[in-house]
């Protein structure tokens, strides 16, 4: 009988948990509706984001990115998706060559991110997609991305191969010689793209670096 209460009262207690989480969840424009949009000035602009894999690599549904590097930008630019084929796609899109992720273009790019990085919902309803909602800039918010590339010859063999793990740091944090730094002044990071860290980078399975503080996406 004191088990059953005990468990009773567990249960009780997520509930109640759970209860006021949920309720505190802020409610918005979730993608299966269809009205949520690519930009003005995405080659798709003007259609609606759908669940699964669009095009160019995209799942913003599952939080994910699969396909050529190029891919992950040449559509936010206006540009059709890479194919693979340099020189047909260069004949339908010559400014293409002029764009900087060209040389990376065959690049295999898998990223994943969190919802704080780019959520799959729209909550302040401007029509896109939330980022770092709830929070003035990603500094402090929890966002994270994982990047990892395949590299290859023309024989089509893997010559290079890197993952790394990229968060956003506390708002306490601090820059310092191209490093962030945590309060009580430990390395958090490499400082990449002004308000990030690389918190983890491994080479052809080999570690480059690791925080010294933590390397775990968890504890962010």
């Amino acid at each position: 009988m004191k088990k059953i209460v005990v468990v009773l009262l567990v249960v009780a207690l997520l509930m109640a948990f759970c209860g006021s989480a949920i309720a505190v969840k802020p409610e918005g424009t979730g993608i299966k509706e269809g009205v949520l949009k690519y930009s003005s000035k995405h080659f798709l602009s003007g259609q609606p984001l759908t669940l699964g894999y669009d095009i160019f690599g995209y799942n913003y549904n599952a939080h994910m990115f699969n396909g050529f590097y190029a891919n992950a930008y040449l559509g936010g630019d206006g540009f059709e998706p890479y194919t693979g084929d340099t020189e047909t796609y260069l004949l339908a899109n010559p400014d293409a060559e002029d764009h900087w992720t060209w040389e990376y273009r065959d690049i295999k790019l898998m990223m994943k991110w969190n919802d704080a990085w780019l959520s799959n919902m729209d909550r302040d309803s401007d029509g896109l997609l939330d980022r770092h909602y709830g929070f003035d800039s990603y500094i402090g918010s929890g966002a994270w991305l994982t990047n990892h590339e395949v590299h290859y010859n023309e024989a089509g063999e893997v010559v290079y191969e890197s993952f790394c793990k990229i968060i956003a740091p506390p708002t306490d944090a601090y820059k310092d010689g191209g490093f962030w730094y945590s309060a009580d002044g430990v390395e958090i990071g490499p400082v990449i793209w002004g308000a990030f860290a690389i918190i983890q980078d491994v080479a052809d399975g080999e570690a480059i670096y690791n925080s010294p503080l933590r390397s775990g996406l968890g504890n962010w």
